[in-house]
């Protein structure tokens, strides 16, 4: 039986928000135009639409399956499943990929929090070597970092603690609308800003000689995959909160429909905002785009302060609803495996996820040990966490949720579940042919492009 600590979502509707809010992070703000950047432009945005519903939509369907059939997080849904087997050690992994995430996630997010303030302000400087010196002293400030962390995870644990309808539901439905209309508006304001047609003609105008690039394949594979927040469990769980009455295929596809939105929305925001200033590279990404090159671009716009401050409240917002699922993850293995309270199982993983997180949060200078990795293990630990979590948890996590599905609980079950209650859904078939042969070919070519460096 099902523990009273878990819930229901209120509406479907509530249920496409949590979801959106889980697969809409940072990722889709600056990883989605980095990787744009890095993949040559608009024949990025092409392969990654398709890798987004060919590849990983199934898997994504597939995992809101698992949750549904079995109204259990992410371990009990493989022991319900596959009992006295091993499988449940997928659901483990998501477990401790929820936490593992968030634990340098969360330090990302403080940065951001921290940012609309000194942005407001005009206190990042206007240079590049400004704003470049600026974001190494901020981050080099251990007890400010530290503690913008805790408290972005501390918003996290109050959204958590009101539960699934009260607590997660009531806060995604509040943020995704705000978050949606606030990329409008930024949008809006980038496309009219001197040099927006030269950015959107590289976002729009695709070099197809580069389609069948490898480099640019993999990267799509990876960001779509990364971007609907696969394999790490949390699919699993807020599919088990699903009435069995709710179209699952249906509010899956809105989900899908809505992140890759968000994404190529952002895309509206930093090609035609960074175009609008002579020497931007647009491969630059990740914080170095965020934390040193927008700030550049905001200081030179009419109203920059408003436009940049603006941009870093978007940012939170995308961050929490995101931060929301990574702990919930284990906050529902808690509840059903151990029969835990809400409130104690919230309390103890943010305790145990603040300590994880401070090494991240005092490896970007602030310790010098903590900060100066190899490339290849990301530079500092912040970094090392990242590789460890994204580049090859999450990609087992996903290439072994669509073998068991696939082949160990079966399709004839799985297509059981997404048509319960004579749901429609496009079409089963395609779905089967995707899930048990495109998907987990698909995710094997990611996690090999990501450890052939390692022997290369």
């Amino acid at each position: 039986m099902a523990s009273p600590e878990r819930g229901m979502w209120g509406s479907r509707m509530g249920f496409i928000f949590a979801a959106a809010g889980s697969a809409v992070g940072l990722g889709n703000i600056w990883g989605f135009p980095t990787q744009v950047g890095q993949g040559g432009g608009a024949v990025f945005v092409l392969v990654y639409l398709f890798c987004v519903f060919f590849v990983c939509a199934p898997i994504f369907i597939s995992e809101l399956i698992l949750g549904r059939r079995t109204q259990r997080g992410a371990v009990g849904a493989f022991a319900a499943l596959a009992p006295k087997t091993k499988w449940w050690m997928v659901g483990a992994l998501g477990v401790m990929c929820g936490v593992g995430i968030l634990s340098f996630y969360a330090v990302i997010a403080g940065w951001t929090v921290a940012y609309i303030y000194f942005t407001a302000v005009g206190g990042l400087g206007s240079s590049a070597d400004e704003v470049s010196a600026f974001f190494g002293t901020f981050t080099a400030s251990g007890p400010l970092t530290v503690g913008l962390t805790l408290g972005f995870l501390l918003v996290t644990a109050a959204c958590i603690l009101g539960g699934v309808r009260a607590g997660i539901e009531r806060v995604t439905k509040t943020l995704m609308p705000l978050l949606i209309v606030l990329l409008l508006i930024l949008a809006a304001r980038a496309l009219t800003l001197p040099g927006a047609a030269e950015g959107l003609k590289y976002y729009l105008r695709p070099d197809f000689s580069r389609i069948f690039d490898v480099n640019v394949l993999t990267a799509a594979l990876g960001q779509a995959f990364f971007s609907l927040s696969l394999g790490m469990g949390a699919l699993i769980v807020y599919g088990s909160y699903l009435n069995p009455k709710d179209n699952l295929g249906v509010a899956a596809l809105w989900v899908i429909l809505l992140d890759t939105a968000i994404a190529l929305l952002a895309g509206f925001i930093i090609f035609p905002t960074g175009f609008s200033i002579e020497g931007f590279d647009p491969s630059t990404g990740g914080p170095g785009l965020i934390f040193t090159v927008l700030p550049q671009l905001f200081a030179t716009l009419p109203g920059g302060a408003l436009f940049g401050s603006a941009f870093f409240v978007l940012l939170a917002m995308a961050a929490l609803t995101s931060t929301i699922s990574l702990l919930e993850v284990p906050v529902a293995h808690c509840i059903d495996e151990y029969e835990w309270t809400r409130k104690k199982a919230v309390v103890v993983l943010i305790g145990v996820t603040f300590t994880l997180s401070i090494p991240s949060a005092l490896g970007n200078g602030a310790v010098a040990s903590l900060s100066n990795f190899s490339a290849a293990l990301g530079g500092n630990f912040l970094g090392l966490m990242a590789i460890v979590w994204n580049n090859y948890a999450l990609p087992i996590g996903g290439f072994l949720i669509s073998i068991f599905v696939a082949y160990r609980f079966g399709l004839p079950k799985a297509i059981e579940e997404l048509t319960a209650e004579n749901a429609w859904f496009p079409s089963t078939g395609l779905w089967g042919f995707l899930i048990r042969t495109v998907s987990p070919a698909a995710i094997l070519l990611i996690f090999l492009s990501a450890i052939w460096p390692l022997f290369s």
